[in-house]
């Protein structure tokens, strides 16, 4: 056990920032593998994204949760944290960078400044982080450094909130190779590793440009909650960075806060622990400056202060940004339900979306009546995030389409409207700007490249959902998407947009492909033959505008003629189409449900028999009716 704690000016905490994909955890696998945090034996140093543990981060290739390490370099102890770079992961950003006393800004040499550069280049200058800007990817064919800088100068003189924030140093990297130079290397960059170089002259950079931590040892303790992890033998650690002050272990302590109704928790000190490489390892005090994970108060409650009982001064609440599209989640519904979870109640589901509420702060979670909650997300991807976590958990549950996020202010309703760019090749042009103007989008800029354009548009927030999907399928997976809220505009209750109908199962039973052999002509199935179904589910999508409700279950005639081999291998089915969550939430209408289970995703009406949709129109007409009558 480690028994005396690290002097501040011996300690960097550092954020790295940027857009996706720009580089973020290929630096940071290299920080770890050149300051010797593993032996040359170990399988870590033939890894890459080694931060990147849950299965989600690995299949989709992007960071979700941050996470913090730390490295040694001459006598100091640098504490790197690793944030994600997609838009609606920005919570984690806010809240991570409250632990930081500076920042590693990305930017790809070619992409150049991104909307997520922007977004997070601004939360950490408003926090005062002292940054340094890494110019990443200079080997890229058409990797443009001097247009990128400028781009980068420009964002600097739109944000900085101080003078001193516009003179930033700049330095040149080939993350993937684990180089870092301080003027741009001599010799053919497109060659690979053909270039002599490391990370030495960033460290060396890191030591000596940013600031240590700026906290007082001798003030009363505070510490503010930015994290929270479980251990089942120790309960639950809650990690942030130590503001003010010096903590002991068995130290009396209160968890306070700014909030009105926060219910303060008082205990001591069980354990204390340090980040020492990829470890939590435990030590018997900690002083201002460090980040430290504490055992002994049992809550989840991010953003609240831990404080000496002597001094309890609860700090500023972490700022996030405000979500923008919720979803209502519900416990299942179905004729299926309890098949294939092991979470079926709407009380289990209950419990677990009160837990996410705590731990995870980018989202909104409130009770929206009875046993149904909303949950509210910067975007797609958030919301299909956390459905695809309780999926794999093993809880079945419903949910409802997707809607935006009302802001009021005196008395009147606001909607958001966001900046949404999209790198593309020139060929797409027509027919992205046809797909944005179709949902009342706005051309606001062109940049061209040599081989790729970046359109900019201004588009409400409700006209994104479900976008992203047809722009890629429209430029073939080559675009790349972006957007931010940008401002709130008066909300205008508008149609919804123009939707196909869909093929809704008239039965409950066994789908048999001789029935799916006529029904595919009318549309694009969601199923194939032997697929459990019910009355009311939707099983594909109709050719055209109205609902088409069909027998999938319905057996060839028998007769006592036989099938000719023609007639048998005839029946050959067209591929499904592929049901994902990020596709469902885009495609449902208000009528409609997404069944989620760990085994399946389905489709269904909200009123599963055709009498019961009947009357429901009818009711609606009637009222449509008396309204505009009355009117």
């Amino acid at each position: 056990m480690n028994k005396t704690d690290i002097d501040k000016k011996n300690i960097r905490n550092v954020a790295i920032i940027a857009h996706v994909d720009h580089g973020k955890t290929t630096l940071v696998d290299a920080f770890m593998k050149q300051t010797h945090l593993f032996r040359d034996n170990e399988e870590e140093m033939t890894q890459e994204r080694i931060l990147d543990v849950g299965e989600l981060e690995k299949e989709k290739g992007i960071t979700i949760n941050a996470k913090n390490i730390s490295v040694k370099y001459k006598g100091v102890k640098i504490n790197i944290i690793d944030t994600p770079g997609h838009a609606d992961f920005g919570g984690e950003v806010e809240r991570t960078l409250n632990m930081a006393d500076s920042c590693l800004l990305l930017v790809d040499a070619k992409e150049g400044s991104m909307p997520q550069t922007k977004f997070v280049l601004k939360r950490a200058l408003e926090l005062g982080l002292k940054p340094i800007v890494i110019i990443n990817k200079i080997d890229k064919k058409l990797a443009n450094r001097e247009k990128t800088i400028s781009k980068i100068q420009d964002l600097f003189l739109s944000l900085a909130t101080e003078e001193e924030q516009l003179d930033f140093p700049i330095y040149y990297a080939i993350a993937r190779e684990g180089k870092v130079w301080k003027e741009i290397p001599e010799g053919n960059l497109l060659i690979p590793n053909s270039i002599e170089g490391d990370l030495t002259p960033i460290l060396d950079g890191i030591i000596e440009t940013l600031p240590a931590p700026k906290g007082d040892p001798n003030a009363p303790f505070q510490m503010q909650i930015t994290s929270v992890e479980y251990n089942e033998h120790l309960g639950r650690y809650l990690i942030g960075k130590i503001e003010n002050g010096k903590v002991n272990i068995n130290d009396p302590v209160i968890l306070t806060s700014k909030k009105e109704d926060f219910e303060k928790k008082q205990g001591r000190v069980k354990e204390i622990f340090v980040k020492e490489g990829l470890k939590w390892q435990k030590v018997e005090r900690a002083s201002a400056g460090e980040i430290v994970a504490i055992t002994g108060i049992d809550s989840t409650d991010i953003g609240a202060t831990l404080c000496s009982i002597n001094n309890p001064q609860p700090l500023d609440e972490i700022k996030i940004t405000p979500p923008s599209v919720k979803v209502k989640f519900s416990a299942n519904s179905s004729p299926f339900v309890g098949k294939e979870g092991k979470f079926v109640t709407a009380k289990q589901l209950e419990q677990r979306l009160e837990q996410e509420k705590n731990l995870n702060i980018g989202l909104k979670i409130e009770r929206s009546g009875g046993n149904s909650y909303n949950v509210s997300g910067r975007g797609e991807l958030q919301l299909s995030i956390l459905v695809e976590q309780l999926r794999r958990e093993g809880y079945e549950f419903e949910l409802g389409k997707p809607e935006v996020v009302l802001k009021e202010i005196d008395g009147v309703k606001y909607e958001p409207i966001e900046e949404l760019t999209v790198d593309a090749p020139n060929e797409y042009f027509s027919v992205i700007s046809q797909e944005v103007s179709d949902r009342g989008g706005t051309l606001l800029n062109i940049e061209q490249e040599e081989e790729v354009n970046r359109f900019t548009f201004r588009i409400q927030t409700k006209k994104l959902i479900g976008l992203h999907r047809i722009l890629m399928n429209s430029t073939k997976g080559t675009a790349i998407i972006n957007s931010y809220i940008i401002d709130y505009i008066p909300y205008k209750k508008e149609p919804p947009l123009f939707r196909k109908g869909v093929i809704i199962s008239s039965e409950n039973g066994t789908a048999l492909d001789y029935s799916l052999m006529s029904i595919q002509e009318r549309g694009k199935l969601f199923i194939t033959g032997s697929t459990e179904v019910y009355e009311g589910m939707i099983i594909g999508i109709n050719n055209h505008e109205n609902d088409l409700e069909v027998n999938p279950c319905k057996p060839r005639k028998k007769t006592n003629v036989r099938m000719s081999h023609a007639q048998v291998t005839e029946i050959a089915l067209k591929s499904p189409m592929l049901l994902t969550t990020e596709f469902a939430l885009s495609f449902i209408k208000n009528d409609e449900l997404i069944e989620v289970t760990p085994k399946n995703i389905r489709l269904r009406k909200k009123l599963l028999t055709t009498t019961q949709r009947t009357w429901a129109k009818r009711k609606n007409l009637t009222e449509y009716a008396k309204t505009h009558l009355e009117s």
